[in-house]
C-alpha cells in the first residue's frame, strides 16, 4: 500500500511541476508578446498621469 501511495505521489508531483512550468511560460510569453507592449506601457504610466 505504501508503494502505491509513493507511486501516485510521484506522478502527482511530476504533473504538478509540468503544469506550473507551463503556466509560468504562458504568462511570460503573454507579458513579452510584442502586441501587448503598448498595453503594458500605458499601464506603467497610469500612476503618473494627472486626472
Amino acid at each position: 500500500m505504501a508503494s502505491m501511495y509513493a507511486y501516485l505521489a510521484g506522478i502527482a508531483q511530476s504533473v504538478g511541476l509540468v503544469y506550473f512550468v507551463a503556466m509560468f511560460l504562458l504568462v511570460v510569453a503573454y507579458a513579452l508578446w510584442p502586441s501587448n507592449r503598448s498595453r503594458f506601457e500605458r499601464a506603467a504610466h497610469t500612476p503618473l498621469n494627472e486626472d
